[in-house]
């Protein structure tokens, strides 16, 4: 909603944009509508925080501040991250290895090496939509006046480290399933995954416009939801042989 929001404020989403949400441009909704939403989503996101907190740990609540801090300064604020280079670092590090490690304290009250190296992939992967994005948008963000990894590389690097950051994200994988004692055959079920990023890095290449870029976008959020879903099968199935 903030994204929406101040998108819009800056002139960077209209009526022709492709792959918005469209709240503001297409579906009627005043801007201050949209951002008195999702003030009212943040509170009460800060409320179930506290009772998180409360319940585990109130270095949880420092850690709250920082996320939400993160997520209105991404496209609020004077200088916005996602009109930056770093956007995808902070979307994968925020939204994977922070996650996966806020969730993992909550419930055991300690941290652990394990969950930080299996959320590099997942970091990964949630970065790289973000990139499909820039990639998609990259001419309308450079006229806008956006400086990200995507514009400043130019398109044929960016798809390129996009390649290597996917064979990464599974060769961290297949360092884990193979670590004494932490390893389990079941992690290779993410290879089950692994056409569906060649489909999103090919269909990047031969696209260009917007519209023609879509269904590689597509494809990377379907392998997002894939390789977590097959990652989330092995890592219950390796706790229920273990046990």
């Amino acid at each position: 909603m903030f994204n929406e929001y101040f998108d819009y404020k800056r002139g960077l989403d209209d009526h022709t944009s492709v792959g918005i949400g469209g709240a503001i441009v297409r579906n009627g909704m005043s801007p201050q509508s949209v951002f008195n939403l999702a003030v009212a989503f943040y509170i009460i996101a800060a409320i179930l925080g506290l009772y998180i907190c409360a319940q585990s740990s109130w270095w949880i609540l420092l850690v709250g501040i920082i996320c939400m801090a993160v997520g209105y300064l991404y496209t609020g604020g004077p200088f916005p991250i996602s009109w930056t280079p770093f956007g995808e670092v902070f979307a994968g590090f925020f939204m994977g290895f922070v996650i996966i490690m806020i969730t993992f304290y909550i419930h055991t009250g300690h941290l652990h090496w394990y969950p930080a190296l299996m959320s590099i992939p997942v970091s990964i992967n949630i970065g790289m939509i973000n990139m499909a994005n820039n990639i998609r948008d990259r001419v309308k963000d450079k006229a806008s006046g956006r400086k990200t990894y995507v514009i400043l590389v130019g398109k044929r690097i960016a798809i390129i480290t996009m390649a290597v950051l996917y064979f990464i994200s599974f060769a961290v994988i297949l360092y884990i399933a193979f670590i004494k004692s932490y390893g389990s055959l079941f992690l290779l079920l993410v290879l089950l995954s692994a056409n569906l990023p060649i489909k999103a890095v090919n269909r990047f290449f031969k696209g260009d416009q917007p519209l023609e870029l879509m269904p590689a976008m597509k494809v990377t959020g379907q392998f997002n939801t894939l390789f977590g879903f097959l990652l989330a099968i092995a890592l219950y199935l390796t706790a229920v042989f273990a046990i």
